[in-house]
């Protein structure tokens, strides 16, 4: 389908090379997105990574077909999205350049920054629960990745207690709005 993310475009990347792809990206939901400057990896095998225990009822989409999304609450409080690569592992979405429906976004958010951070990203994108396990195919979820690789920033991942010295943190180099500084 033209204008999403078709999964045979991520097969094989596994969570680390879909988070990598990913940056540079364009990401609409509901009409209202823009380009993803950060994103974390996590795989199967990760001690920090919800599909570590195996698939149950909370994370059944992490276990899901590759290019849907993956939707948890982060501390009972913030949505964070994700895309699926493969079952078992998928790739945060972190942070967004605001483009597309930025006013839709300060309406929701109703303060700056936007899209720094991933619970921020998701008030200010309108994800809900009800997203979890949808499709990146182009209706109220897309994702059109970039034709070129952009110059990126690698560095460890944040907000996580385990296997915190994994470099599967990637940042779009010269962004502004990213989560954290990269060191």
């Amino acid at each position: 389908m033209a204008g999403g993310l078709l999964a045979d475009q991520i097969q094989g990347l596994g969570a680390v090379g879909l988070a990598l792809r990913l940056i540079g990206a364009e990401l609409l939901v509901r009409g209202v997105g823009g380009t993803i400057i950060e994103t974390e990896a996590y795989t199967q095998d990760d001690p920090a990574s919800h599909s570590f225990r195996g698939p149950g009822r909370a994370n059944a989409a992490m276990f899901g077909p590759p290019g849907h999304a993956y939707v948890y609450r982060s501390y009972g409080i913030h949505l964070c999205l994700n895309v699926v690569a493969r079952p078992g592992e998928a790739a945060l979405i972190r942070a967004l350049l605001p483009q597309t429906g930025v006013e839709a976004m300060q309406m929701r958010r109703g303060r700056a920054p936007l899209c720094s951070g991933p619970g921020r990203l998701t008030e200010a994108l309108g994800i809900t629960p009800e997203d979890d396990g949808r499709a990146f195919d182009g209706g109220a979820l897309s994702i059109v990745l970039p034709e070129a690789t952009p110059e990126l920033l690698v560095g460890t991942r944040i907000g996580i207690l385990k296997a915190q010295d994994r470099p599967w943190r990637f940042g779009l180099a010269g962004a502004k709005g990213l989560s954290r500084p990269f060191r």
